[in-house]
């Protein structure tokens, strides 16, 4: 089974066509990556896969997990990631305990306090990404490159099989960023889990990815597989 096959997607805003007849396949447990340049289409790509956009009146299939996205809804299997946002979390009033408990409130329920299990999961996606010390410190007051840790172990608190990223690693220095794609790898082959990243850190990706796709003006104009003959890094 696929965790991600999309077989001549569009998808359209108004009458401007944005995706066109997209064809992507990422296997249970490999590492794709998606590059292209700016209005490329890859947020609309991201935005379908975690089912923001209907994709009624569109063309084509997307199965995610072996269902049909317009059916899917077992949602605590797809971590997500996104871009650094420090100017978000500057003020904002949680701590990085609170912050991973957010993603568990659809089992526990909104209204009530995180029990021992609970606090057992969020103990253990902390120390997988080494951020159990800071667990009570307010996210806004930790460097660009530990929020973005705190937000993977978020997306790690549920044990997803696929974990998608949308260029998780801008804004980030260059020590913290080795260290954040040091930890995706180490899911990716000793948890198995898929991984789809966005990105445009195009020198890194050679030793990350199994496959790079390339988005060209909603058409899946690349495909590249690091490690065959040929491939230079040049995409």
């Amino acid at each position: 089974m696929n965790a991600i096959e999309m077989k001549g997607l569009t998808f359209s805003y108004g009458g401007t066509r944005v995706l066109n007849g997209v064809d992507l396949t990422v296997p249970q447990g490999g590492f794709a990556a998606l590059t292209g340049d700016n209005g490329a289409g890859k947020s609309t790509l991201i935005r379908i896969l975690l089912g923001e956009l209907s994709l009624t009146g569109e063309t084509g299939s997307f199965q995610m997990l072996g269902k049909d996205i317009r059916q899917f809804g077992d949602w605590k299997e797809v971590g997500y990631v996104p871009q650094n946002g420090m100017d978000a979390y500057k003020d904002f009033p949680a701590s990085v305990e609170e912050i991973i408990q957010a993603n568990l409130y659809s089992q526990i329920g909104l209204f009530r306090f995180a029990g021992k299990k609970e606090k057992e999961k969020v103990t253990e996606a902390l120390c997988e990404v080494g951020m159990e010390p800071y667990r009570k410190r307010l996210i806004g007051k930790l460097s660009g490159g530990q929020q973005q840790r705190v937000l993977l172990a978020r997306a790690l608190v549920n044990r997803p099989h696929l974990l998608i990223l949308d260029e998780p690693t801008t804004g980030v220095d260059e020590k913290n960023t080795e260290e954040f794609y040091r930890l995706i790898k180490n899911f990716n082959r000793d948890d198995h889990m898929t991984v789809f990243m966005v990105t445009h850190d195009r020198k890194r990706l050679a030793g990350l990815a199994d496959t790079i796709f390339r988005l060209e003006n909603g058409v899946m104009r690349q495909i590249t597989i690091p490690g065959e003959a040929g491939f230079d890094g040049d995409i």
